[in-house]
């Protein structure tokens, strides 16, 4: 099995010969080493639809940019940083996996990638959302995707956003929220995104679902 997962850039002005870095976090490689499922990462989405027939599913991870607003109907804030190639290799693999049937994880991020990409829009600024080691009760809607591979019907999460979903994209549902109200997680059939870091909190059932899912494709 493959897992196809976008790489993301961290911009160092300056620090030649290595101004832009692609990376994957370290999280994802020790949860997928333990295992057994092969890692592919995504530069961009140049090559998509070969790697999107080969893969069986992808991960969309979280960024340190944001979408940049023109993409859902927005005027943008002054002093952002916007990354319109990223968020443009994330439209090209989630069409392409999505229309290939194949199960797609967004996360933080990721999730705003996948609620934009389908007609949602976007927070462009939240408060007490960035609460780096501090965790927060999320409230999981029953028979969802999350719910089941939790067990619960709260779970405790990191929160590590400053922007979240606000109108929510057309067919997806809100099956977590945060007690504010902001979605915490949005899912349509096998293409599912939640705004905290599993990876971060090493949650193995939430990744051994979505590998499920990945083998009922």
């Amino acid at each position: 099995m493959m897992i196809a997962i976008a790489a993301r850039v961290e911009r160092s002005p300056g620090e030649k010969p290595f101004e832009d870095r692609f990376y994957i976090t370290s999280n994802f490689r020790k949860i997928f080493d333990r295992m057994g499922i092969l890692l592919f990462p995504m530069l961009s989405g140049k090559f998509t639809n070969e790697i999107c027939s080969r893969a069986d599913g992808l991960i969309l991870p979280g960024s340190f940019s944001d979408i940049h607003p023109v993409y859902y109907g927005r005027n943008p804030m002054e002093g952002r940083d916007y990354s319109i190639d990223e968020f443009k290799d994330d439209l090209t693999m989630i069409r392409a996996f999505a229309a290939a049937g194949k199960p797609i994880i967004g996360i933080c991020g990721g999730m705003q990638s996948i609620n934009v990409c389908f007609g949602g829009t976007l927070h462009q600024q939240i408060e007490d959302h960035f609460l780096n080691d501090n965790l927060h009760p999320v409230n999981l809607m029953d028979d969802s995707f999350v719910q089941k591979a939790y067990g619960q019907k709260q779970i405790m999460v990191n929160s590590f956003h400053n922007q979240a979903v606000d109108l929510v994209a057309p067919g997806f549902k809100v099956t977590a929220c945060a007690a504010d109200g902001i979605p915490e997680a949005i899912e349509m059939g096998n293409i599912i995104g939640v705004q905290w870091h599993p990876e971060v909190l090493d949650n193995m059932n939430f990744f051994r679902d979505f590998i499920n899912l990945c083998k009922r494709k």
